[in-house]
């Protein structure tokens, strides 16, 4: 199929990009929360980790954002302030607010993580930390259902016209974000076989932190499932753009194989298997390191996809009814 194609990799970038940042503040503020917010512990360490990621994949996002949308083009260099002028209910006026909060608070939050940051000091870091993690809960999440918001507030495209797409945008989010801080742990953390509670705490945070990147994967799966048979069981153009990720659609290899195997199914199997034992056994949980630096990698690969593929399938399936 011959199809020009007017949002191409930038988007799909920014869409990706603030997902996983989005995801990771929102996973790293709940951790802490979730642990007591206290100045140490396996609970900070995670945290800390989420906190120093999410502000740049959200700023790249925006950035590649702007450009596509040609504000860094010859005598428009800030065109993309015309976003702040008007304040409605509109997708793109409610999306810049979020965005500009969130990377804020996001690097609010980040800064409190620093050894002895000044102008707070230790004490004053760790006021402040917790009424902004409470913020950043709903902010990161609200950042992406918004990406999901975006695409679904096209009635002219019918694949992105969903009211299912934000939800599946919100648990790649946050499962991209578990993703991501997994991965920081398993490159950057000192050698995990530590004596005493150390070493437990390492095993067990990385158990918690692994258990729950399966259960958001588990609810991705059945949030794909509905996305389908809401547009199958859906007649007209709905339908029919459904069917480009089908059997025998333009992108039902990319969709079923790319996304769904390697980007879903593939990385559950691999953590259930570690999961398993320590869940029904009381094992220790402790993958190789192989095995937590490639198992991250695929799931935000597998985001990277969803992504890709939603982006290209709105396009080559629509406009309709014009």
């Amino acid at each position: 199929m011959n199809v020009e194609l007017f949002w191409g990799l930038p988007v799909v970038l920014y869409l990706f990009l603030a997902g996983v940042g989005a995801g990771a503040l929102t996973v790293s503020s709940s951790v802490l929360l979730r642990g007591g917010g206290g100045p140490s512990g396996a609970h900070v360490d995670i945290a800390r980790y989420g906190a120093f990621i999410a502000p740049l994949p959200i700023i790249i996002g925006c950035g590649l954002l702007v450009f596509e949308l040609g504000s860094f083009q010859a005598g428009n260099w800030l065109k993309w302030l015309n976003l702040y002028k008007v304040i409605n209910l509109s997708p793109m006026s409610i999306g810049t607010w979020l965005l500009t909060f969130c990377i804020f608070v996001s690097l609010a939050y980040a800064y409190t993580f620093l050894a002895n940051p000044p102008g707070l000091g230790k004490d004053g870091a760790l006021r402040l930390r917790r009424p902004l993690a409470w913020v950043s809960v709903p902010l990161g999440a609200g950042v992406a259902v918004y990406t999901g918001v975006l695409l679904g507030a096209m009635p002219s495209r019918p694949f992105w016209n969903s009211p299912i797409l934000a939800l599946l945008f919100l648990m790649s989010a946050l499962s991209t974000g578990v993703a991501v801080i997994l991965l920081a742990r398993a490159l950057l953390h000192p050698a995990k076989d530590e004596p005493g509670d150390d070493g437990r705490a390492f095993h067990e945070s990385g158990y918690l932190l692994t258990a729950t990147d399966t259960v958001f994967i588990g609810i991705e799966m059945i949030v794909v499932f509905l996305f389908i048979m809401f547009a199958y069981l859906t007649v007209g153009d709905v339908r029919y753009a459904i069917s480009v990720i089908l059997a025998g659609g333009d992108l039902a290899t990319l969709f079923w194989l790319g996304f769904v195997v390697i980007g879903l199914v593939l990385p559950a199997v691999v953590e259930l298997k570690y999961i398993i034992p320590r869940l029904l056994h009381h094992e220790e949980f402790s993958p190789p390191r192989g095995i937590e630096i490639l198992v991250p990698i695929v799931v935000l690969v597998g985001g990277f996809m969803l992504r890709y593929i939603v982006v290209v399938a709105g396009q080559i399936t629509g406009p309709v009814g014009i």
